[in-house]
């Protein structure tokens, strides 16, 4: 069954951090390029990073750059994202996908397997 599954989303004080993992079942993770998104009710969905399948290329969105890391596990199948100092604003629900946003042309495949989303609260 080709699965995506996000973890790692808590509650957390600003400055704080949080390791999201996006754990791919029933396909190899690694043929495709993965995006992290996140929404908040009631605005747009807004891509937050991504990360290459070729050359291990990565795109952040001005509002994480330099607080997020994007990376891979091929032999995990599985993609993170780093999140540091965060913010009350990063507070969203973040979901990964086999694609990116598509301000960021990003070498090679994707596809639209999406996960179901982890939810990150950011507030002391």
């Amino acid at each position: 069954q080709v699965q995506l599954v996000e973890s790692g989303g808590d509650l957390v004080q600003p400055g704080g951090s949080l390791r999201l993992s996006c754990a791919a079942s029933g396909f190899p993770l690694d043929y495709y390029i993965v995006g992290w998104f996140r929404q908040v009710p009631g605005k747009e969905r807004e891509g937050v990073s991504c990360i290459s399948s070729t050359d291990g290329s990565t795109y952040y969105a001005d509002s994480v750059k330099g607080r997020f890391t994007i990376s891979r596990d091929n032999v995990k199948n599985t993609v993170y994202l780093q999140m540091n100092s965060l913010k009350p604003e990063d507070t969203a629900v973040y979901s990964c996908a086999t694609r990116c946003d598509g301000r960021w042309v990003v070498r090679g495949l994707s596809r639209g397997y999406w996960g179901q989303g982890t939810q990150v609260t950011v507030s002391s």
